[in-house]
């Protein structure tokens, strides 16, 4: 089972070595960083995170049998007034963590931490069209695709298509109860 802790400054690196190239790191973060991964670009993503009435929430994803880093995810766009968020940069890291059911684990405990702590109505979250795996873990925990964004982002010569999904509150209950 995973559990979420806060990313800080010390596992920058970690994260860093987890980006092998651009490619990569846009399938994992869309626009939001670029290759190579830099301790500037996290700091500034840091920013103003996991605070009380942050917009943003940062984890490392933590094992809890072996009590190790095995991933990294994001709850971000945290919405108040609209009581909704957007789920971004899920990661299995390590490749000896891929293939171990860890992506479900990770979207289960930011759900539960989107709806049952911070009590939101809605979390959303884009995925490119062709991460098939991904987009089979997110229609698992009750996701539904919303609408597709043709052309979304472009990595050398080829763009690619994005996927918004949704989740509300009321679905996640029904499926965890």
């Amino acid at each position: 089972m995973v559990r979420l802790e806060y990313f800080s400054k010390k596992d920058f690196q970690q994260l860093i070595d987890w980006m092998p190239d651009a490619s990569f790191v846009l399938q994992w973060s869309g626009p939001t960083f670029s290759y190579p991964l830099t301790n500037g670009q996290l700091e500034k993503y840091m920013e103003g995170a996991n605070k009380p009435d942050a917009t943003t929430y940062i984890f490392k994803v933590m094992d809890d049998t072996i009590n190790e880093v095995i991933g990294h995810v994001s709850l971000g766009k945290v919405d108040r007034n609209n009581s909704s968020a957007r789920i971004g940069k899920v990661l299995v890291g390590a490749a000896d963590s891929r293939g171990k059911s860890y992506g479900s684990q990770i979207i289960h405990a930011a759900l539960a931490f989107a709806f049952e702590e911070l009590k939101l109505y809605k979390v959303n979250l884009g995925v490119f069209d062709f991460n098939m795996l991904a987009i089979k873990c997110y229609e698992a925990a009750g996701f539904r695709r919303e609408r597709s964004i043709k052309d979304a982002a472009k990595i050398g010569d080829e763009y690619w298509t994005l996927i918004e999904m949704g989740i509300l509150y009321n679905d996640w209950e029904n499926r965890i109860s």
